[in-house]
This record gives structure tokens, C-alpha cells and sequence, in this order.
């Protein structure tokens, strides 16, 4: 046999080996996987182009379950449910109109001077703490970096033009329709929604549907509620405050304390009274202190006597967890996932709650005569008893 026809013998046999011995799972694999990379891929790019819209539907679902438990006692004394959820947001437009009318003139007037004098304030309070302390901390320009250059190129750049302001609030006016739109219909339609959803499932998983729902509207519309009128308490609270003891611009400071101290975590407390002592402690040193001294024991009366009966309804999450999730909401969904990261932790908490298992500690590795004082003790009460006394 010449060495071409060996070779050629060679070359059939291995090509007849191939397509002979290819596995029959082996394209199909392939195929999957770049279906499942492409879906990634595809995932991906829809997540980060409707992140906002996905963030706008979050925060609409989140509203329409706040608003769910007044719609249901609406519903329940013979309303229909369309019209109870119409007169509920009616109801809040006309106080949030109301407020404007009473307050708007003089919080705008108040935030302007705010804003205008908060540089200086800094300045003073940051002077006094050089003087008293004898530290050597910037003041003046030096402490923000601002020059009469480095304004006016801010200016330049973030201020925009008339079609730049009037395309802003058209934006802003699409987006609080489509979100009242959202919640409207999440809230009239919600039990017509969670049967259709719950028709999609086995009988079996729609018990489970039933009560991951009712957890969610639960904890995360509890939240909210419960943050609310503890944002109100405090923000009603520190403007009477303010006030008595003379602090200028008192409106947008009360605001501030009562939104930051509840929705920021972990750090919201000291972030909401540190703007008011600044301002305070600008005008008068001793009225910083004042301040400071009002927000520690409003902090310790809200710890101790409103919170536990107000927040009767949710959970309670471990600070650390909820500022976390704040920073993992901010990251995905920016300021919206921010305000709805720790309702959203609660009811995941909830469930977890729910339908995890827990299974008893075994300390030390398991090994005889380990676990605590009050454990082995009570082993031995156990052994040492008289069986004739049972």
C-alpha cells in the first residue's frame, strides 16, 4: 500500500470518527447556551434603558398598596372601588394644595434665603469651632472652594435656558401623571389583579401568591405609613421648636429633619439635626446647642414611646441591613430605589420569615455537655429527677 493511500485511509477513518462519535447533546448545548448569553445580554440592555420606568412602576405599586387599606374601608361601607381610589387621591391633591396655599409662599421665600446664607453659615460656625477649640479648619471660600469664577461657570453650566426649564417640567408633569395613572390602577383594579396573576399558578402555588401578596402590602405599605406620620411628628415638632427659640428659616429646617431622620437610615438622625444646629449655631452659638439638645431627646422619646406604637404593623430591620439597602437601591434605581430599598428588604424579611426553617443551634461541633450554662443545668435538673415524681 503506497503512503498516499495510507494516508487517505487515515484521513476518511478519523473524519468517519468525528461524525460518527459527535454527541447528540452537543449542538443543542451550544445552541442554549447562546440563547441564554443573548437573553442576558437583551436583559441587560432593557434593564439599564427602563431603569427609570421600572423605578416609576415600583414607586406607583408602592402608593397604590399606602393607599389599599383606606380604599378597602371605602370599598367595604358599599363604594365602588374605582370611585374610593379616585376619592382618596383627590383628597391628598386637595391637602397637598392646601399646604402649598398655606405654606408655599413662605417655604420658597425661607429655601431661597437658606440656600443664600447656608455658605456663611458655614463659615461662622466653622470660625467659632477654630476660636473655642483651637482647631485649623478651612473658613470663608476656602472651606466650599467657591470664587466668583467657579460660580459663575456653575451657572453657565447647570442652568439651563428657557427650552431647557420648559422641557424639564413638561417632563416632570408626564412623569406625576403616568405615575397617579399607575396608581390608580393598581389600587382600583388590585384584586382583579391579584386573581389574574393567581391564575397563571397551579392551585396549589396560588396559596402561596395569596400570602406573599398580603405580606408585601403589609409590611411595605406599613412602612410607609408609618414613616409618614413619623416625618410629620418630627417635622411638626421641630418647627415649634425653631421657632420658640428663634432660629431663622424654621419651614424648609422642619421639613428636612422629618423626611432625612426617617427615610435616610442609620445616619438620617444626624444628618437631619446637623443642618438646623449649623444654621442655629450661626446666629448664636448656644442656640446650636439648644438644638442639639432638643433632636437627642426627641430622638430618645421617638425610640421609646412613638415608634414602638406607630411601627406596631411592620418589622423592624437591622440598621446595617437597611442602610445597605439603600446604598444596593441607589445604586440600581438612583433616588427612587433609594426611598423604596427598606420597605422592599422588610417584606423579602417577612417572608423569609414566613416560610424559612430554622433548625436548632448545635454548639461546639456538636460535641457532648456543649451549649450554655443555663442549658447544661437544665440537663442535669432532667437527669437527676425522680422518675417515681413524674
Amino acid at each position: 500500500m503506497s503512503e498516499d493511500g495510507g494516508e487517505t485511509e487515515r484521513t476518511g477513518s478519523i473524519g468517519r470518527f468525528g461524525a460518527r462519535d459527535t454527541p447528540r447533546w452537543l449542538l443543542p448545548s451550544i445552541f442554549y447556551v447562546l440563547l441564554a448569553v443573548a437573553a442576558y445580554q437583551l436583559s441587560g440592555w432593557l434593564f439599564v434603558n427602563l431603569r427609570s420606568f421600572l423605578g416609576l412602576l415600583f414607586l406607583a405599586w408602592l402608593f397604590s398598596i399606602t393607599l389599599e387599606p383606606v380604599v378597602d374601608w371605602l370599598a367595604g361601607r358599599g363604594l365602588r372601588r374605582g370611585a374610593a381610589t379616585g376619592l382618596v387621591l383627590f383628597a391628598l391633591f386637595v391637602a397637598a394644595i392646601g399646604f402649598l396655599a398655606l405654606f408655599g409662599t413662605l417655604l420658597a421665600q425661607q429655601l431661597a434665603q437658606l440656600l443664600k446664607a447656608l455658605p456663611g453659615a458655614l463659615s461662622s460656625v466653622t470660625e467659632w469651632s477654630n476660636r473655642v477649640f483651637d482647631t485649623n479648619l478651612s473658613t470663608g471660600e476656602d472651606l466650599i472652594h467657591l470664587t466668583p469664577d467657579t460660580i459663575r461657570d456653575l451657572a453657565q453650566r447647570f442652568t439651563p435656558g428657557v427650552l431647557g426649564v420648559l422641557s424639564s417640567l413638561l417632563g416632570l408633569v408626564f412623569q406625576m401623571l403616568t405615575l397617579l395613572l399607575f396608581v390608580f390602577y393598581m389600587s382600583a383594579q388590585g384584586p382583579a389583579m391579584r386573581r389574574t396573576i393567581s391564575s397563571w399558578f397551579p392551585a396549589r402555588q396560588q396559596q402561596v401568591i395569596s400570602v406573599v401578596w398580603e405580606i408585601s402590602v403589609e409590611k411595605a405599605g406599613g412602612y410607609v405609613v408609618s414613616r409618614l406620620i413619623l416625618a410629620a411628628v418630627s417635622s411638626v415638632a421641630t418647627g415649634i421648636f425653631l421657632v420658640v427659640i428663634g432660629v431663622p428659616y424654621w419651614l424648609p429646617l422642619a421639613l428636612w429633619t422629618g423626611v432625612v431622620s426617617q427615610f435616610v437610615p442609620t445616619l438620617g438622625t444626624y444628618l437631619a439635626i446637623a443642618l438646623p444646629a449649623i444654621i442655629a449655631a450661626a446666629a448664636q452659638p448656644t442656640d446650636g446647642v439648644w438644638v442639639i439638645v432638643f433632636g437627642t431627646v426627641y430622638q430618645q422619646i421617638e425610640n421609646y414611646v412613638l415608634h414602638p406604637r406607630i411601627t406596631s404593623a411592620t418589622v423592624s430591620i437591622h440598621p446595617a441591613v437597611a442602610f445597605g439597602s439603600v446604598i444596593v437601591g441607589a445604586s440600581l434605581f438612583g433616588a427612587v430605589g433609594a426611598l423604596v430599598s427598606v420597605p422592599v428588604v422588610a417584606a423579602i424579611q417577612a417572608l423569609v420569615e414566613t416560610y424559612g426553617r430554622r433548625y436548632e443551634l448545635v454548639a461546639d461541633g456538636g460535641r457532648p455537655g456543649a451549649g450554655s450554662v443555663e442549658q447544661r443545668e437544665h440537663a442535669r435538673d432532667e437527669q437527676s429527677r425522680d422518675p417515681q415524681d413524674e
